[in-house]
């Protein structure tokens, strides 16, 4: 029971992080993350970068994937 809600939990949060490539890819928006603005712990900022690089690895390999299926198409 413990197990499954954790890896409903990460998955969310990988699906989250995603998104926000997504955002950042389409728009140029990104969340802040400024040192100061969250602690003085350089920590918590390389945790929240390497977030944001899961869901930008993720979105890559989505589209690399997507890209090499037939199911989907490029429309500009």
């Amino acid at each position: 029971m413990v197990l499954g809600r954790l890896t409903h939990y990460a998955f969310d949060a990988v699906l989250i992080s995603a998104f926000l490539a997504g955002v950042k890819r389409s728009t140029g928006l990104t969340p802040s993350v400024k040192s100061e603005s969250f602690s003085e712990s350089p920590g918590v900022k390389k945790w929240i970068d390497n977030y944001l690089w899961v869901g930008e690895t993720i979105m890559d390999q989505s589209v690399a994937i997507m890209g090499a299926s037939g199911y989907f198409e490029r429309k500009r």
